[in-house]
């Protein structure tokens, strides 16, 4: 029996626990701090597990790793590290869906030593993203081609029947980690020139994105694209883009909100007793407005017609209810949002992936497109929680079965991972459609 240890049981994780369950001779525990939503991912399977775990309990977290083959943390980034070096310490594989820190990469060495895999990145974006464009780049490469350019971007959105709100937007991963996402400084090679954006200045940066068959998006930069020139084998390109889809008037609207503000997480202790027209009297250095709208819209530099304001308004700001609880301006506007953005049961969330690479060739030009687009199941698991976790539950059968045997740290940019599980991930309809162009 191939024992997988689960540390976390949130949005994402369903897919990923079904899936090995249903692998002959694997056996998973879920450990989660809501041991409720652990048993409900197992349910009443033979070889699932459900148990409580607050992962400061580190006594009982190492008994968990020492005794399981494998661990998949879907924890919040910041607990991996604490979990990988529990894995050195017992000599066990470990799979994330979350980016590399360095803290990460510096147990590589270890990690090799111990003959452990750290499969990291192994989610959407990151994950199929890598995979599904790696397979194209070293496609070229081995034709004699050179990547000249390459752009890629990724959304989780509303489908198009369920995209009803002026934000265009409703949650299905974290609000709060959504609204922090949104304060990130990125940085990006276009045309060969370096962008440099802090994060104050992420949505002054946005474009129309044109995908065959999809509305109109907005895209705008997500992150420091530049280590994926190496990463990618890709250091001569002239573009280097990674970036995120919004359907339009989200970036103008969340403009505006982080000028206003919104986006900060700081620690305030005079939110409890006030209403939201009240905070954003606050935030505007007018408090207690009696004209909330209007002040807030020349703060803004917006006219009061604008929809940016209708959209804020929508939100509650200029209102009268109360404040939810919270610590810092960020928590009590995510609480909102989730509040009014929320999925409805049998309304399906939409993920697109879609990369663009322009391939020069000794005698032509070629331009290639990768798309992936897959819908949530109306009262099943949602696109998100496919997309993401399913990777991650293929590399660990995939690690656990020894079809792979790298070991270190590692994202899955190379054929022994990316071939086999996006082999995979067609067989279960999650698949990327590939289509080229002269150039």
């Amino acid at each position: 029996m191939k024992k997988v240890l689960v540390l976390g049981a949130g949005l994402v994780s369903r897919p990923l626990v079904q899936y090995l369950l249903d692998v002959e001779g694997y056996s998973v525990t879920v450990a989660s701090r809501t041991v409720s939503k652990a048993e409900v991912l197992v349910g009443k399977h033979p070889r699932g597990t459900a148990l409580p775990l607050n992962v400061t309990d580190a006594a009982k977290l190492s008994g968990l790793v020492a005794d399981h083959d494998l661990t998949i943390s879907l924890l919040p980034y910041i607990h991996h590290v604490m979990v990988a070096k529990l894995c050195l310490q017992f000599g066990k594989h470990l799979v994330t869906t979350s980016y590399v820190s360095d803290p990460m990469k510096a147990l590589d060495g270890e990690a090799r030593k111990k003959g452990v895999l750290f499969l990291n990145e192994i989610g959407l974006d990151p994950g199929i993203d890598h995979m599904s464009a790696m397979k194209i780049i070293h496609a070229a490469q081995k034709a004699g081609g050179e990547i000249a350019g390459f752009s890629s971007y990724c959304g989780g959105l509303p489908a198009p029947e369920a995209n009803d709100n002026p934000f265009g937007y409703k949650f299905s991963w974290s609000p709060k980690a959504v609204l922090m996402a949104g304060g990130n400084a990125a940085k990006c090679l276009r045309d060969g020139k370096v962008h440099d954006i802090p994060g104050p200045e992420l949505f002054d940066n946005y474009w129309p994105v044109h995908i065959e068959g999809q509305p109109e998006f907005d895209g705008y930069p997500n992150r420091n694209s530049m280590p994926y020139r190496e990463l990618y084998g890709i250091d001569s390109t002239k573009t280097m883009f990674r970036g995120t889809l919004r359907y339009k008037g989200w970036c103008a609207t969340l403009r505006k909100m982080v000028q206003l503000g919104i986006v900060n997480d700081n620690p305030r202790n005079d939110l409890a007793g006030l209403s939201f027209a009240q905070l954003t009297g606050k935030l505007i250095g007018k408090p207690g407005s009696t004209a909330i709208k209007k002040d807030t819209a020349k703060f803004l530099g917006l006219d009061e017609s604008s929809f940016i304001i209708s959209n804020l308004e929508w939100l509650g700001l200029f209102g009268n209810d109360p404040l939810p609880a919270g610590n810092s301006v960020m928590d009590v506007i995510a609480a909102r949002m989730l509040s009014l953005m929320s999925y409805r049961p049998n309304e399906r969330d939409m993920i697109v992936l879609h990369h663009e690479f322009n391939i020069s060739y000794p005698k032509r030009r070629e331009r290639m497109t990768s798309t992936l687009v897959d819908y949530g199941i109306p009262g099943g698991d949602s696109a998100m929680a496919r997309t993401v976790s399913l990777p991650a539950a293929i590399g660990t059968r995939l690690i656990l079965d020894g079809r792979i045997r790298l070991t270190g740290v590692h994202a899955p940019v190379v054929p022994e991972v990316y071939e086999p599980v996006l082999a995979e991930l067609e067989r279960l309809e999650i698949k990327c459609v590939e289509k080229s162009f002269p150039a």
